[in-house]
């Protein structure tokens, strides 16, 4: 198993989830769980790639996809930064974090829990 490790992310070469996936997934739990708060600078795409053993369009890929989940934003003289946070989402976080809490108090799993999000979404 080959496994690079970046300033905050790893990639495993021998998990079937694609690279750019493993990195915007691990950024995107880390910027909603607090570990990359509210203007934080990402590595360049150049230096992430390098750190990891990826191509750089691997890193842009996940960039990318961060920034149109409105999780990050990119500016040309600041770099990509972790997008500040509003009420809105602060609000979210703690009604998210109520409702696990009300999940895990009932023994629910997480399918079930996803789903009931699912249905409630949808209307």
């Amino acid at each position: 198993m080959r496994r690079r490790r970046g300033a905050m992310i790893t990639v495993d070469s021998t998990n079937p989830v694609p690279p750019f996936e493993q990195i915007r997934q691990q950024l995107h739990d880390q910027i909603l769980d607090g570990t990359l708060a509210s203007g934080v600078r990402l590595p360049t795409i150049r230096q992430l790639a390098t750190d990891l053993g990826v191509a750089p369009g691997t890193v842009a890929r996940a960039y990318a996809e961060l920034e149109e989940a409105r999780l990050v934003e990119t500016n040309r003289s600041k770099g990509t930064r972790v997008r500040a946070s509003t009420a809105m989402d602060e609000a979210a976080r703690a009604a998210a974090d109520a409702y696990v809490a009300a999940v895990k108090a009932n023994n629910l799993d997480l399918a079930v829990a996803l789903a009931l999000v699912r249905v409630r979404f949808d209307g």
